[in-house]
């Protein structure tokens, strides 16, 4: 291990020190509950160590720590939007259908991957591969809501399944 990087190991276990009650506080306020706080302060502090960020620069260290936690709360809430989404419509399916414990995380894990790939998209090119695939709209339809051309939605839709392509390679 080289000398930069136990210095950095060290400015974080400083941070930890200094800074980790403040940060379960300040996410337990918005979270409501403390075991989710402790984990996303924890996530914070494990992503300071995997950072290649200098840490020894920071002025303000709890509004860089905020932030990163304000990220990870973020995603966390998204998780639990795809998830509570997902539930509500597995319940209306009758009992039959229902999947396994395990089938039903793979396919949450699948629907936040889908997710997080739509987010990377340009806007114009989220909305018309879910007006494409979601709401089944023609190309035309799409060209017409978007103000573009429809030679344009197939540009945008080819742009859609590559990344979708990219994801499955994953």
């Amino acid at each position: 291990m080289s000398l930069v990087e136990l210095s950095s190991q060290q400015y974080v276990q400083r941070l930890y020190i200094d800074h980790n009650g403040w940060l379960n506080g300040w996410l337990r306020q918005r979270l409501g509950c403390a075991h989710n706080a402790a984990d996303l302060a924890q996530d914070t502090f494990v992503r300071l160590l995997n950072s290649s960020d200098n840490l020894a620069t920071l002025r303000q260290p709890r509004a860089y720590l905020s932030t990163i936690a304000h990220g990870l709360m973020v995603n966390y809430w998204r998780r639990q939007a795809v998830e509570r989404a997902y539930l509500d419509a597995l319940a209306a399916q009758p009992e039959a259908l229902a999947p396994s414990p395990e089938e039903r995380e793979i396919i949450v894990e699948t629907l936040l991957a889908i997710d997080a790939m739509l987010l990377r998209l340009p806007s114009k090119v989220r909305q018309a591969f879910v007006l494409s695939q979601l709401d089944g709209l023609t190309y035309g339809v799409i060209a017409q809501r978007l103000g573009v051309s429809e030679r344009m939605v197939k540009k945008y839709m080819a742009q859609a399944m590559l990344h979708c392509l990219l994801l499955v390679q994953e």
